[in-house]
């Protein structure tokens, strides 16, 4: 039996091939006038078993025994409302482990997104070791073949305070050398990868990645949807390069799953788009998540934040306190006002004692509820920090939830900088969390949660589980289910993902949330790479990156700082009850700034004209594309260097942030084909740009007409 079957939308489709003695793998991949070609060698199921591994042996998600030997056994095509599904059945006759791989894609969105579901259909139980939501050659774009194109992976390291920094290697390369593995008629061995373990998804790398044609320019971009332990990979084998997506396995994670007969596993999501160039790739997954989100009132018309913590009120909110806050961020034109951390204690030492989430009483000599009625009175929507998953260990939850609903091991409760890690398997868990939310909104009528979440408790609990890893991805679904639950029972409450800045900004949770912190950086001057990156991970109007201004700051490093938030999501802090006329003038005109670029940000899609950020840049450039209006966000952090060319930027610049400084001039480069950005101040600068791409006038402007044009 051979076959060959072509499966998709107009913006993408994908071919399968097998026979009667090879496993089905997808031979072609085409989108965005874009096609990759693929060679035989990578099964489109490629399990790992205790009673069966590689071939060679290797610790690599590919080349799996049992991923050689599964054969096709049915293949069905499903639409329903807008989405059609690709469910391919295959088989592995020795172990009856049978595999349901859906591919589904959305109507008019280039990308495509894979799941598998194991089956154990035979008379034993078999373990598997690991298991890969996706693996596929880049396969051959341009002329060469698959094994002589060349390519450029982009990762991104992340770390507390340093999210999002990418960087680019050759494959080959250094870490990826040519080795002559033909010669030995063997695949290579080694597993180069990329892992995350614990549930910091986002605390140590990115669950994404690129992969970019050298020749062509043609790019792989994918995603892992989970917020737990993760591993992708790109090696070479003796066909090429290739890509492979994992949740947890147990080389990396200890995961194991015993599926008895009848049991069944389903693998966590990964989505992967090609594209002509990386920003025809990132706009592909840009388009896939909006897609792929939650529907909320939110997503159309982001609200406009203030949260007193950064640079400001640092988890030591009072009454007194907050009130000129309220005051100033309502003058400011603020819709939510998030109290931070701090709401909760009584003692002034509140990070061991969390956990009960009942409001201070010596914070607020008049009652919480006092200062959220001046909050609504002021016609903002009130919003509480929370931490919900850990419970401190001289909290009195600790006492009284049974032992099975904290994370353990050997018995014993994990404990990571001096809380407790709630275990979302126990019913128990996620009654206290229900409880707790539900109670906040009714009582307060609390419309903004920020859920952060500070500790990272390591592979989890290896109570009733095979594994800890196993326990942990159980874990992690039970909290997704929970949010969900959050949201179905009150379907406008805004949700902000926050994790230590972004240490848990992976899909999964974005796709429930409708904002994601990006950072908890607070030099302003380090900032702006995280804020530029950012839209690589998410989608930019869910891109909160804090907007600090302070009266003390010249205008032009508040300014510098207000840019930063409005970069997506504008995220607003500072003491703006200490202004005078000309800060707080700034923070208004942000404010307005920010309100009028809604429509084209909630559907613009990001691109960088000089190249993805970098940690050091003198300047860092975002652009965000909607039809043929461009928003170009730029900041320019050493004086020294005070211009820089913008390829494919059209005549007509208009300064449409700050319009109370001066005006950065923009001349037409050397050929006509760019534009030269120069900041005239001497100082740190960051500035906020619009043009028409069809404009025939030049210069920079600013939007009202008695400032003129300043050159």
């Amino acid at each position: 039996m051979t076959g060959r079957l072509q499966w998709g939308i107009p913006e993408l489709t994908l071919t399968l091939e097998w026979d009667e003695f090879s496993a089905p793998r997808l031979a072609e991949v085409s989108a965005a006038g874009v096609t990759s070609t693929m060679p035989a060698g990578l099964p489109l199921v490629d399990p790992v078993t205790v009673g069966a591994g590689h071939v060679p042996a290797s610790g690599r998600l590919v080349h799996a025994q049992i991923g050689l030997e599964v054969r096709m056994v049915a293949h069905e095509t499903v639409a329903r409302a807008g989405r059609t599904e690709l469910r391919v059945t295959t088989r592995h006759e020795p172990t009856g482990l049978e595999f349901v791989t859906v591919l589904s894609a959305v109507a008019g969105v280039a990308a495509v997104r894979s799941a598998t579901t194991v089956i154990n259909r035979g008379a034993r139980a078999q373990r598997l070791r690991s298991m890969p939501s996706l693996s596929l050659y880049a396969g051959a774009t341009g002329s060469e073949s698959a094994a002589d194109e060349s390519w450029e992976l982009h990762r991104a390291t992340s770390e507390w305070l340093g999210e999002g920094r990418w960087t680019a290697e050759p494959v080959p390369g250094p870490r990826f050398p040519r080795i002559a593995e033909e010669l030995t008629g063997h695949n290579p061995r080694a597993d180069e990868a990329v892992v995350s373990t614990g549930t910091w998804s986002t605390g140590r790398a990115l669950p994404m990645g690129m992969l970019v044609s050298r020749s062509t320019g043609a790019t792989w971009a994918w995603q892992l949807e989970h917020q737990g332990e993760w591993r992708w990979e790109v090696n070479r084998d003796t066909a090429g390069p290739y890509v492979a997506m994992s949740g947890p396995t147990d080389a990396d994670h200890g995961w194991l799953a015993v599926l008895e007969p009848g049991d069944e596993f389903t693998t966590v999501p990964a989505s992967l788009v090609l594209g002509s160039d990386v920003d025809a790739a990132i706009s592909a997954l840009t388009a896939y998540r909006r897609a792929h989100r939650r529907a909320h009132v939110d997503n159309a018309r982001p609200a406009i934040v203030f949260n007193d913590y950064m640079n400001t009120l640092n988890g030591d909110p009072t009454t007194e306190k907050l009130e000129p806050l309220i005051d100033a961020a309502a003058e400011a034109g603020a819709e939510i006002f998030c109290i931070d951390a701090g709401w909760y204690d009584d003692g002034g030492d509140w990070w061991d004692s969390v956990g009960e989430w009942k409001p201070s009483t010596t914070r607020f000599p008049g009652g919480l509820g006092l200062v959220i009625d001046r909050i609504k009175a002021r016609g903002m929507v009130a919003g509480l920090w929370l931490e919900p998953e850990v419970v401190g260990v001289k909290s009195p939850v600790a006492d009284v939830l049974p032992a099975e609903a904290f994370m353990q091991r050997a018995g014993e409760r994990i404990v990571e900088h001096d809380r407790y890690h709630l275990d979302l398997r126990h019913p128990a868990a996620r009654a206290h969390l229900d409880a707790t939310v539900d109670r906040l909104v009714t009582e307060f009528g609390v419309g903004f949660f920020k859920l952060d979440y500070n500790i990272n408790p390591g592979t989890g609990s290896d109570h009733a589980s095979i594994s800890a890893a196993a326990a942990l991805l159980d874990h992690n679904r039970a909290h997704l289910a929970w949010l969900d639950g959050v949201l179905d029972r009150h379907p406008d409450l805004v949700l902000e993902s926050c994790s230590s800045g972004a240490m848990r900004a992976d899909w999964a949770m974005l796709s429930r949330t409708q904002l994601q912190s990006t950072s908890d950086q607070q030099d302003f001057l380090l900032y702006p790479p995280i804020a530029a990156a950012a839209p690589l991970a998410m989608l930019p109007e869910q891109a909160a990156s804090w907007a600090y201004p302070q009266a003390h700051m010249a205008l032009e490093e508040a300014a510098f700082c207000l840019v930063t938030g409005l970069a997506g999501r504008f995220y607003l802090s500072g003491y703006l009850n200490e202004m005078d006329e000309a800060h707080a003038g700034l923070v208004a005109d942000a404010v307005a700034a920010a309100a009028s670029l809604r429509p084209h940000l909630v559907e613009a899609v990001p691109f960088w004209p000089i190249g993805l950020p970098r940690w050091d840049d003198a300047w860092v450039v975002l652009g965000l594309r909607h039809d043929t209006t461009v928003v170009l966000i730029a900041w320019n952090r050493d004086p020294a260097v005070p211009e820089i060319s913008i390829p494919g930027a059209a005549d007509g610049i208009e300064q449409i942030f700050p319009r109370s400084l001066d005006a950065w001039s923009a001349e037409p480069g050397e050929g006509g084909e760019s534009i030269v950005l120069r900041n005239p101040t001497g100082s740190v600068s960051a500035r906020v740009l619009q043009y028409d791409a069809t404009s025939p006038t030049s210069g920079v402007t600013h939007p009202s007409s008695d400032a003129g044009a300043r050159r």
